[in-house]
């Protein structure tokens, strides 16, 4: 009886896919025949990575398609619904939003499997022929943000205005988009951290928190902070044309274009492997995949495709090889025990 049980769940999750793909009107037929991944630019390169890897290991098998729409606009895609018209998973370079799981929930997409891939740098460069800037949350907040302490719009238009050992250069950052996972991690670990030096920010915490974020973490706008897309290798290109920028993206871009770039420091740690996989590198942030329970039994491939992931995110595995930071040891454990078990998140422990 259990064993029909389970059948029966099975074939009416795929029968409820398989009618969602027929109404989606964009040729999907009965259901759809590839992995579809859309979200994150960080991980983006990882998930391609997994692509290929999978279709070497299953011939015949169609490659899944990876978009790059940054992590909120991912989230967004993610949580619109369940069928084929939507896609499998939800590339994350930071943990989901409550919101974004509440969302989730009231468009019936109800399982949600959380999987920790890796982790990653948020990564601060300049190029080679750079000024060698040493920063601080402190320095970075002061720079960019909009109403820096809550004390009146931002004036500062050299490093030198924000703190006298910088040079006179004027301040211009290239760096990710509001839909980013990337600028989040921004605004959480560098802007947020520098904006809390100041003790009266505690109070304004306890006073209003929507006040207390937008102080800490919105962003100028007057052309100092330069929002460059979800494309972060256009990134790389701009400081090269720019050698007095700062660049702002996920640490394997960095480790991808030494030949070109180099580190900026915050609190004089320099991202590496070994600082960003200790947690001693500030920035440092863990990466995500998000599974649609209900999209396993009907998307051929899909658990194959998980399988894949967790095969490769070891210290001396094909992910790491591309960039990207192994998590520790018993973080890869549990993620891949959620890969066998398919486990779903609860959304309790979600901010």
């Amino acid at each position: 009886m259990k064993q029909f049980a389970l059948f029966a769940a099975t074939a009416v999750a795929a029968l409820s896919l398989a009618g969602c793909g027929d109404q989606s009107g964009g040729g999907a037929g009965a259901t759809r025949d590839q992995i579809r991944a859309v979200g994150s630019s960080t991980v983006y390169p990882f998930a391609t990575a997994v692509a290929e890897l999978f279709v070497q290991g299953n011939p015949g098998m169609k490659s899944p398609i990876i978009e790059s729409t940054g992590t909120g606009g991912g989230m967004k895609l993610f949580c619109a619904g369940v069928g084929a018209q939507h896609p499998d998973i939800a590339d994350a370079s930071r943990r989901m939003k409550k919101a974004e799981f509440d969302q989730c929930q009231s468009n019936g997409v109800k399982d949600i499997i959380e999987i920790q891939v890796g982790v990653d740098g948020l990564a601060f460069a300049e190029s080679k022929q750079g000024p060698g800037l040493k920063l601080t949350p402190k320095i970075v907040y002061e720079a960019l943000a909009a109403n820096p302490y809550g004390k009146g719009p931002n004036k500062a238009q050299t490093w030198k205005d924000v703190d006298p050992s910088l040079p006179a250069i004027a301040i211009s950052v290239f760096g990710p988009p509001s839909t980013s996972g990337t600028r989040d991690s921004l605004a959480e670990l560098i802007l947020t951290k520098g904006c809390e030096t100041d003790p009266a920010m505690e109070e304004l915490k306890k006073k209003s928190e929507d006040e207390f974020k937008a102080t800490c973490t919105r962003v100028r706008e007057d052309g100092k902070y330069v929002d460059s897309g979800e494309n972060d290798n256009l990134i790389v290109q701009k400081l090269g044309a720019n050698p007095n920028a700062v660049g702002v993206f996920g640490y394997s871009f960095l480790e991808e274009n030494k030949d070109t770039l180099k580190d900026v420091p915050i609190n004089g740690i320099e991202a590496s492997y070994e600082t960003v996989s200790t947690g001693q590198y500030p920035g440092a942030r863990p990466l995500y995949i998000y599974v649609k329970k209900a999209h396993m039994p009907a998307i051929r491939g899909l658990q194959g495709f998980l399988d894949t992931f967790a095969a490769n995110w070891n210290p001396d595995g094909a992910l790491t090889k591309r960039g990207m930071v192994a998590a520790p040891e018993d973080v890869r454990k549990k993620s891949a025990e959620v890969v066998k078990s398919l486990s779903v998140l609860d959304g309790s422990q979600l901010k």
